[in-house]
C-alpha cells in the first residue's frame, strides 16, 4: 500500500488518547512508507496526524472544498494541496488517490465518509480496506450495530468480514495490508428472491 487515506474529527475530542493515538497511527504510516491522504485541515485530529506525519519526513496529501479552504482552516505545510468543488467531489478524489482507508473518532462527516467507502466496496464499485483505528473503543457502539444487522439481514456477513477493525495502529495496517476481500455471491439475486 502507499498510500491511505485517513478520515477523523475536525474536533479533537474530549479526550487526549483521541490525539495520542492518532500520532501512533502517523508514526505506522511513516514506519512503513505509506503515504498520508486526509480532508486537509489544520484543525482537530486532522491536524494531529498530518503534523506527526509531515515531523516525521512522510507525505501528506489534503483535499479540501474551496469554499471550507477560505475559512482558514486550510493546512499550510502539505506536500500536495488538492482544492475541489465540493464534499462529493472530495470522496471521490480521496477514494482515487487511496489504496485503502480508515476511519479514527470523528463525528457526522467522518460517519458519511466511512459509509460510503464501505457502500463502494459492497457494490463492487471499488476493492480497498476500509479499516477502524478504534481508538479507546470509540466504535464499539457502531461496531455492535454492524452485528446488528447481519443479524437482521439487512448486511451480508461477507460484507461485515470485510470491515477490518483494531485499536493497534501497526496492527491495523498489517490487517490492510494482507486484506482479501470476501465476495458476497449472487447476494442481489437472493435479495429480489427471498427479500433479504
Amino acid at each position: 500500500m502507499k498510500k491511505i487515506c485517513v478520515f477523523c474529527g475536525s474536533s479533537k475530542g474530549i479526550k487526549v488518547t483521541y490525539a495520542v493515538m492518532a500520532e501512533r497511527l502517523a508514526d505506522a504510516l511513516v514506519e512503513k512508507d505509506i503515504e498520508l491522504v486526509y480532508g486537509g485541515a489544520d484543525i482537530g485530529l486532522m491536524k494531529s496526524i498530518a503534523d506527526r506525519v509531515l515531523a516525521l519526513g512522510g507525505k501528506v496529501t489534503g483535499v479540501m472544498p474551496g469554499n471550507l479552504a477560505q475559512k482558514e482552516i486550510l493546512h499550510k505545510n502539505m506536500t500536495e494541496t488538492i482544492l475541489v468543488e465540493d464534499m462529493q467531489e472530495r470522496k471521490k478524489v480521496m477514494e482515487e488517490l487511496s489504496d485503502g482507508f480508515i476511519s479514527m473518532p470523528g463525528g457526522f462527516g467522518t460517519m458519511d465518509e466511512l459509509f460510503e467507502m464501505l457502500s463502494w466496496n459492497q457494490l463492487g464499485l471499488i476493492h480497498k480496506p476500509v479499516g477502524i483505528y478504534n481508538i479507546d473503543h470509540f466504535y464499539d457502539p457502531v461496531i455492535e450495530w454492524f452485528d446488528h444487522a447481519v443479524d437482521m439481514k439487512f448486511v451480508r456477513p461477507e460484507h461485515r468480514a470485510n470491515i477490518l477493525v483494531d485499536t493497534d495502529a501497526a496492527a491495523l495496517l498489517d490487517k490492510m495490508g494482507n486484506y482479501q476481500e470476501l465476495v458476497a455471491e449472487k447476494w442481489v439475486d437472493r435479495l429480489i428472491e427471498k427479500g433479504y
